[in-house]
């Protein structure tokens, strides 16, 4: 089977650290050249919360796009975010962009929006995959991360993961 290449945004607000190597580890047991951007730290987008933090990963992988997203939700299930007591979000994984494709797939929207509207999205996309070109607005992420006008303070964070700083 061809293999196609995945960009996905983690983010995390409680005892972030912990489940964002989770959910690497996860990931790293079914995805091929798995590549992980830097950690920023951001403010809440949307919800009222603590700070996040965030990161994106790319990847190759097998899976059609409908069972890659299955599988990312069971993710985040492990990891308590669809609990009925939870405070905060433990682990969010998003699919940013599956290959080049564009449009809705059962709901899922790709490119995802968030890469044009949230800094904890676009500069550390555009870092992992500065030459990329995003398929919606045929720009590279690195040209649109320097143009971008988005009021959000991001500061980036030492992370490890499986002992390597990343």
């Amino acid at each position: 089977m061809s293999l196609t290449r995945i960009y996905l945004g983690l983010g995390s607000n409680i005892d972030r650290e912990t489940h964002l190597c989770a959910g690497l580890d996860a990931l790293a047991g079914f995805l091929q050249q798995m590549e992980c951007s830097a950690v920023f730290e951001s403010q809440p987008v949307g919800i009222k919360s603590g700070p996040f933090f965030n990161l994106v990963v790319t990847a190759l992988t097998d899976m059609p796009l409908m069972e890659l997203d299955r599988r990312l939700k069971f993710i985040e299930a492990d990891n308590g975010r669809y609990a009925p007591d939870r405070k905060g979000l433990p682990l969010d994984i998003d699919v940013l962009m599956y290959g080049d494709l564009v449009g809705n797939f059962d709901g899922l929207v790709l490119p995802r929006a968030e890469i044009l509207k949230n800094a904890f999205v676009l500069w550390p996309l555009s870092l992992i995959a500065p030459d990329v070109i995003h398929p919606g607005v045929n720009q590279r992420f690195d040209e649109l991360w320097r143009e971008a006008r988005i009021d959000q303070v991001l500061a980036q964070v030492a992370f490890e993961w499986r002992g390597q700083a990343i």
